[in-house]
């Protein structure tokens, strides 16, 4: 049997930088990326019932089923699949979100014989940080990227360096809101990281440091170092 990829969940609250880290982790190993975000923005491009309510469903707060979101990932580790030894690993940003989507990719990870292969790691903030951070965060419509201060350090920008788009609030990134995303988190993802953690599988870096630093403390937790 082929060596097992080296697959890498990225889980935290709405703030934490997961997305951050999950970008440096990509390009440090090579890896495929994951991010229900992105999936879902390409898959809204489509003019079928499912592509025009995935934007209703977001601008209204709501949740997209796992049902959609297991369609695409589904897809896409197909895709990988067939990359055959190509495929040095796999980076899911964000996700799992809920328990049966754990349960899920537990099964599709066994299917692809990538059984026990996934590295788990929780860049945990407070609810207080995460409220800070939002509060101020500024994002690229178009192509998601999010730009925000670290620590007391915020520069303000008008264009995305990726794609020139304008850069712009989200309507939902306000106290109000990030406490509905948090309290979310808590009664969704929370079962989440329980379960990694009885499985002796979670691995928690503390977020609320530089984002060097918590880069750092990820490489050492997953066994590698920053050469």
């Amino acid at each position: 049997m082929a060596n097992k990829p080296n697959i890498i969940i990225i889980l935290g609250k709405s703030g934490s930088g997961k997305g951050t880290q999950a970008s440096l982790l990509k390009e440090k190993f090579g890896l495929e990326y994951v991010g229900s975000g992105s999936l879902l923005r390409e898959r809204e491009k489509g003019s079928d019932f499912t592509a025009k309510k995935i934007p209703e469903t977001i601008n209204d707060g709501g949740i997209i089923p796992t049902p959609v979101i297991f369609q695409l990932w589904m897809a896409k580790l197909e895709e990988y699949k067939a990359l055959g030894e190509k495929l040095k690993g796999i980076i899911f940003d964000g996700s799992p979100r809920k328990i049966k989507e754990a349960y899920l990719l537990e099964e599709a990870f066994e299917w692809y014989e990538w059984t026990d292969a996934a590295k788990v790691v929780l860049v945990d903030i407070s609810d207080e940080e995460a409220i800070r951070r939002i509060t101020k965060r500024i994002v690229c419509p178009k192509c998601g990227d999010i730009y925000a201060f670290v620590k007391d350090k915020y520069e303000e920008t008008n264009e995305c360096p990726k794609c020139g788009s304008k850069l712009e609030k989200r309507p939902e990134d306000t106290i109000e809101g990030t406490q509905k995303r948090l309290q979310w988190f808590k009664d969704e993802v929370g079962p989440v990281i329980d379960y990694y953690r009885e499985n002796g599988r979670l691995m928690e870096v503390d977020g609320e440091q530089t984002v060097e630093k918590v880069y750092e403390d990820i490489l050492k937790l997953i066994g590698h170092d920053n050469n």
